[in-house]
C-alpha cells in the first residue's frame, strides 16, 4: 500500500474540494423588504394602485402601472433561479440583470440586459443601454447596421431554442447564471441562451411589470464562483 504525507493529503483535498455556492436572500416570501420599485407613472399620480403585491406566499407582478421592482442590493457572479407563471392571460414581463440608471431606455427601463419572459420567447437577450455578444450574432440579432443599445436599435437577441416553455398556466423553471462577463440561461432544463462579453458585470436585479401577471413562487440567489454546465 502506497501512503501519502498528511500535508499532501490535507492540500489535495482542498484543491479538489468543490466550492458551496452561498446563498443569499432575495424574495423572503413575506413582504418587499430588500426591493424598491420604480413605477414612473406613479410621479404624477402617487395614489396609484401597486405594480407589485406579495399573494399567498408568492411574489406577483401585476403587469400594471408599468414599471420595476429593483434589489436594493448590488451582485456580481451570482445565480438566480425563479419559478414563474403566466395565471392568466400570457404576455410580457423579464428579469433584468446587471441593473444601474434608471428610466435609461423609454424614460423606464434601467440599464441592463434584460432576460426576456414573454411566453414563447422566454431566454431572450434584451440589451438596455449595456451590450453583449452571442454566437451567430447577425442571424440572432439581424442586420449589423441595425444593432443598438438605445431607442429604435435592434435590441433583442434571440433564445437558442424553440418549445423549452410549458404551457401557458403552467409553472416554468428559469435559471439566470452571471459570471465575470458571460450570461447563461436555462429554461425547465434546456439551455436557452448563452452570451459574453457584456458591457456590465455587477448591478441590481430588477423585475418589470409590463402588461401581464405573472407570479414567481420561488425567486433565489446564489453567489457563484464559477460557471455550471447545468446548475439543476
Amino acid at each position: 500500500m502506497k501512503f501519502f504525507p498528511f500535508w499532501l493529503m490535507i492540500q489535495t483535498a482542498f484543491v479538489f474540494s468543490p466550492v458551496k455556492a452561498q446563498e443569499l436572500p432575495l424574495f423572503n416570501g413575506k413582504d418587499l423588504t430588500g426591493w424598491h420599485a420604480d413605477v414612473p407613472e406613479r410621479d404624477e399620480n402617487p395614489d396609484i394602485g401597486p405594480s407589485f403585491i406579495v399573494r399567498d406566499g408568492m411574489l406577483v407582478s401585476l403587469g400594471r402601472p408599468l414599471g420595476h421592482l429593483i434589489s436594493d442590493r448590488v451582485y456580481q457572479n451570482y445565480r438566480i433561479t425563479s419559478e414563474y407563471r403566466f395565471p392568466g392571460e400570457t404576455g410580457n414581463c423579464g428579469i433584468l440583470v446587471h441593473a444601474s440608471t434608471p428610466r435609461s431606455l423609454y424614460d423606464m427601463f434601467p440599464k441592463s440586459i434584460e432576460v426576456q419572459m414573454m411566453h414563447e420567447n422566454a431566454g431572450d437577450f434584451w440589451c438596455i443601454v449595456e451590450d453583449i455578444k452571442v454566437d451567430n450574432m447577425v442571424e440572432r440579432r439581424g442586420p449589423k447596421e441595425d444593432w443598438g443599445i438605445t431607442e429604435g436599435k435592434n435590441r433583442r437577441i434571440l433564445n437558442l431554442t424553440d418549445g423549452s416553455e410549458n404551457p401557458p398556466g403552467e409553472w416554468n423553471r428559469m435559471i439566470i447564471e452571471c459570471f465575470e462577463d458571460k450570461i447563461k440561461v436555462w429554461i425547465n432544463g434546456d439551455l436557452v441562451n448563452e452570451g459574453y462579453q457584456s458591457t456590465a458585470t455587477r448591478g441590481q436585479i430588477a423585475i418589470q411589470a409590463e402588461g401581464a401577471e405573472v407570479e414567481f413562487r420561488e425567486l433565489n440567489l446564489e453567489q457563484i464562483s464559477g460557471l455550471s454546465e447545468n446548475p439543476e
